[in-house]
């Protein structure tokens, strides 16, 4: 493969990066991109030894890959202060803090409670489905609004804003495809600023009575002192974009590759046992963020490559889930993987994911529920599947499906 620095934004590896984080392992595990403070890492052991140096690598978003040319340049993040150094784009002891305010809301006990009403929005999205007869395109039907109906419930607020609340969690990942020159770039972070401000009057509005929900969490940080009114902003900004994008991937992907392979779809109908180490493998394989950002603290190696303070790491974590030093048949769907959670889909470490068991949930209420509804589906060969165009992201952007329905 011809490795140059504009291979990342190339259209065939952004449709297909699985060749080129291949030769990234091989070859340059740790890859400085020439001409830019850009270095990518590849291998699941660079990756996961990246993680816990956080002394070296800052989670803090200070700089992002854009298009200049169609070459990779840097964006600094300048004023975007919702969401830049707030939960995931935070170090301790903020991150911390962060983390504590909002874990507990999204952990097992709380899934119990939400998952009844991630099932009645799973079930009107359905019918939705159904009503379109045969020919659904799974992705605007339902593999992007119920995540969107989902975070936008659990955040508390009006269940009539989720599609405002779709947009924006789509645009905040937008602002990392790399798909997008300076000009791009400000118009999407002028969006997000909307996001930001409609965010904060929900949270002012809260303050009066907060509920018992992620918007009262938050208010009633913000008055008692725990977080300022910024940081509120930016945990639940980071909350939209995580909480909607990843989940839709998952969805998406999930039920893709049944579609695209009859066998394994007919093996998990006949088992439901099979689907959590199904979506586990989904997750590993089509991991819906492909990576994630970092930044350099100070003058470090890794993998015997020096790395100077102020450059941007991506951490791939596609590659890495990908790579053949950790996983036997690292490219094929395995149902009986011995350690099926030691991927890297929601990241690990403090910065694991605090929505990972939320997402798990919502992909099996919803893939649950299409196999349940139908006898069979299939990928439209009429219509195949498209993929957003960017490098942060693993998520459709049309997947049409031919559906068999039950009979009712």
């Amino acid at each position: 493969m011809d490795l140059h620095p504009g291979t990342i934004l190339d259209a065939a590896t952004l449709a297909d990066p699985t060749d080129f984080y291949a030769h990234l392992r091989q070859s340059h595990p740790v890859w400085k991109v020439p001409g830019l403070p850009v270095a990518y890492v590849a291998s699941y052991g660079h990756v996961v030894e990246a993680i816990r140096r956080v002394e070296d690598f800052s989670n803090h978003l200070d700089a992002l890959i854009v298009r200049d040319d169609d070459e990779p340049a840097l964006w600094e993040t300048g004023d975007m202060d919702a969401g830049t150094t707030t939960l995931a784009t935070a170090d301790p002891p903020e991150h911390t803090r962060h983390r504590n305010l909002v874990f507990p809301e999204l952990v097992a006990q709380r899934m119990a409670t939400i998952k009844p009403q991630v099932e009645i929005l799973v079930d009107e999205q359905m019918t939705l489905a159904r009503g379109k007869g045969r020919s659904v395109e799974w992705t605007s039907t339902v593999a992007n609004p119920v995540p969107a109906r989902v975070i936008a419930h659990v955040i508390g607020l009006p269940a009539s804003d989720w599609p405002q609340v779709m947009g924006w969690a789509m645009n905040g990942t937008a602002l990392l495809s790399g798909a997008h020159d300076g000009a791009g770039m400000e118009a999407l972070a002028a969006e997000a600023a909307e996001s930001g401000l409609y965010l904060a009057t929900a949270l002012i509005e809260a303050a009066a009575e907060p509920a018992d929900d992620l918007l009262g969490v938050c208010a009633r940080a913000v008055t008692n002192g725990e977080l300022t009114l910024e940081e509120a902003v930016g945990t639940l900004v980071i909350l939209l974009g995580a909480g909607g994008e990843s989940t839709a991937s998952l969805i998406g992907n999930a039920v893709r590759m049944l579609a695209d392979d009859p066998g394994l779809q007919k093996r998990i109908r006949a088992d439901r046992d099979l689907l959590q180490p199904f979506l586990e493998e989904v997750l590993r394989l089509e991991s819906p963020f492909r990576g994630h950002f970092r930044q350099v603290k100070r003058d470090c190696e890794l993998g015997g490559v020096a790395l100077e303070p102020g450059t941007t790491v991506l951490l791939l974590w596609a590659s890495a889930n990908r790579d053949p030093a950790e996983y036997e048949r690292p490219d094929e769907v395995v149902l009986d993987r011995q350690i099926v959670k030691n991927h890297l889909a929601f990241g690990r470490g403090i910065h694991h994911c605090v929505g990972a068991g939320l997402a798990r949930m919502e992909a099996s209420v919803a893939v649950s529920g299409l196999l349940d509804e139908t006898t069979d589906f299939s990928l439209d060969p009429a219509d195949p599947p498209t993929w957003e165009h960017s490098l942060f992201v693993r998520r459709h952007e049309r997947l049409p499906l031919l559906v068999d329905w039950r009979s009712t």
